[in-house]
């Protein structure tokens, strides 16, 4: 049986994670006696102890909730946008379950793979993993995918607030607001599934989604309806927006209203206030609406930018904002001027409210990206590499056990010998930062005339520079209170150079989030701190989770097809 890769498996964690409907968590949140928060009044504070101006990379509450969830994967048919297809289903439905905890509760989600022939993997994006590189959930990197049949226990501390998907940290804020409406994802959405579409990517560039979905509801022609939201009159909602696009980069706004934004990537901002919103693929961002417009209805609008996405229905992903809840009449509003673009939002206006100034680097790396044409195929590189890891042969796995294993992958025999850590293919990309709690650089060169939105794993990141052309030692770095989040855009035909903390041990992916350039190798993996790693491994649980998968793949004759991620 041909199994292409897992991507389909990746496509699940936006699905998996994308609800405004919260599952029924084991204890049920609630604001704590003691707290101190009030969004409307107090939005700052938090439990008296711990507010907005604590420092969460040093220090976070420790409430000693837990908030368990549990997560079957299905195969099912169903029609966000009024079309049917089969999707991968959580809990029967697409978007699935909220994850939601308060800063500083412990998330346990046990999740159960009951899909027909792929293996799967959930990556809670967003999620720093402090400690707890094993439950990042990245297959090949992280742990082996979890085969048909098989169950895996993911375990993390809320030790931020905000969110990506449908994990929604409550915490405090940093401008006043009346109510939380929780996520609005906006997603790209095609008629056939991704393993259907992998292979037009790899040869013939990547496919044009249908449509857009707002919250998993959407329009296609006559079909589908629309996300609606009500406001009060008087009132001010937090929304806290997500692109979990595979490849859309959003213009978002909703018409005649003024967006506040409070945060981007959980870091808390001082506001600022905008009239639209540029939001990369994997970036968040939490804003303030007023409703202080005349009655009516409004359109809420993302905007897929045709600078690098494209869309069979750019300007009909719409949703509707009612000021009557009676009302059915659809608003007339003409699209608002907007300058289209992929561009991050301006570093000026991405200000932390908690100022942490970045320091002097011990570590500095310069990746240049790269397009290739291999055997009739796009790969995207970095330093000439095409990134490629073994889905059965994970690093982190081999790190942790510190033993050498070969695995056999479709183009090349990858050899691990990870005790000395001098062994890897090329092909994996690594990059050894074994220094604890220094500063590394990394330097960005795009030679491309296409923006890459760049995540990296385990860690925050300082945005130093950012700009077009080519970088030299001339641009001046932003080292005070730089922006810092886990996504920012490599401009086309320029560069982007980022600085974190080695204060995280583990094994860490770096990578372009669009989907079908990560799939064609636009990746590299960090090995943080590696001696320290096996302390903070459950190795038997790794080593089932693995003999399973291997099992699986032997038996059903599995054949990766794609970079492993």
């Amino acid at each position: 049986m041909y199994k292409r890769s897992l991507l389909g498996c990746f496509a699940l964690l936006f699905p998996a994670l994308i609800s405004g409907a919260p599952s029924s968590p084991a204890n049920p949140v609630e604001k704590r006696q003691d707290c101190v928060f009030d969004s409307a009044l107090n939005p700052s504070c938090w439990d008296g102890t711990h507010d907005l101006s604590t420092n969460w990379y040093e220090e976070a509450p420790n409430t000693g909730v837990i908030r368990e969830y549990w997560f079957e994967v299905t195969n099912t048919t169903l029609a966000p946008d009024g079309v049917e297809r089969m999707v991968l289903a959580i809990n029967g439905t697409v978007p699935g379950p909220t994850i939601v905890a308060d800063w500083g509760d412990t998330v346990v989600v046990h999740v159960k793979n009951s899909l027909e022939n792929n293996g799967t993997s959930i990556h809670f994006h967003g999620i720093r993993q402090n400690y707890t590189n094993e439950a990042d959930g990245v297959a090949s990197i992280t742990q082996c995918p979890t085969a048909p049949g098989d169950s895996i226990t993911y375990t993390f501390h809320a030790s931020q607030n905000g969110v990506f998907g449908g994990i929604q940290i409550n915490g405090p804020a940093s401008a006043p607001y009346d109510e939380d409406l929780g996520v609005v994802v906006l997603s790209d959405w095609f008629h056939r599934t991704t393993d259907e579409l992998y292979e037009a990517a790899a040869t013939s560039g990547p496919p044009t989604p249908q449509t857009g979905l707002i919250n998993g509801t959407g329009k296609y022609g006559d079909l589908g309806s629309r996300f609606t939201t009500v406001f009060e009159s008087g009132k001010s909602y937090r929304m806290r927006l997500v692109n979990s696009a595979i490849d859309t980069h959003w213009k978002f706004m909703i018409d005649n209203h003024t967006l506040e934004v409070i945060a981007a990537d959980f870091v808390p901002l001082n506001p600022y206030n905008a009239t639209d919103l540029s939001i990369g693929i994997g970036q968040r961002y939490d804003i303030i609406v007023r409703a202080n417009q005349a009655v009516s209805d409004y359109w809420l609008r993302a905007i897929p930018q045709i600078t690098c996405s494209t869309n069979e229905n750019t300007l009909d992903i719409k949703g509707i904002v009612r000021y009557d809840a009676s009302s059915t009449a659809d608003p007339t509003g003409e699209v608002p001027a907007y300058d289209d673009s992929c561009t991050d939002e301006l570093m000026s206006n991405l200000v932390p409210f908690v100022a942490i100034e970045a320091g002097q680097q011990s570590f500095d790396d310069t990746l240049t990206v790269g397009l290739q044409v291999v055997s009739s195929q796009f790969k995207w590189t970095l330093n000439n590499n095409t990134f490629l890891s073994d889905w059965g042969y994970p690093s982190k796995c081999l790190e942790a056990q510190g033993v050498a294993t070969q695995a056999n992958t479709e183009t090349t025999a990858i050899e691990q010998v990870l005790d000395s850590n001098d062994n890897y293919s090329v092909q994996q990309n690594i990059v050894h930062l074994d220094e604890a709690n220094v500063w590394v650089h990394f330097i960005i060169q795009n030679p491309v005339g296409l923006t890459h939105p760049i995540h990296l794993h385990g860690h925050d990141f300082w945005v130093l520079a950012q700009g077009t052309g080519t970088y030299d030692a001339s641009v001046a770095l932003q080292t005070v209170n730089a922006p810092r989040r886990d996504v920012a855009m490599l401009p086309a035909s320029g560069y982007l150079v980022i600085g974190f903390y080695t204060d995280n041990p583990g094994v860490w992916l770096m990578h372009c989030h669009i989907g079908w350039h990560t799939s064609l190798g636009f990746a590299l993996q960090l090995i943080e701190r590696p001696t320290e790693i096996a302390a903070i491994t459950n190795v038997d649980t790794m080593n089932s989770t693995c003999a399973n998968w291997n099992a699986y793949a032997l038996e059903d004759s599995v054949h990766q097809e794609d970079s492993g991620v």
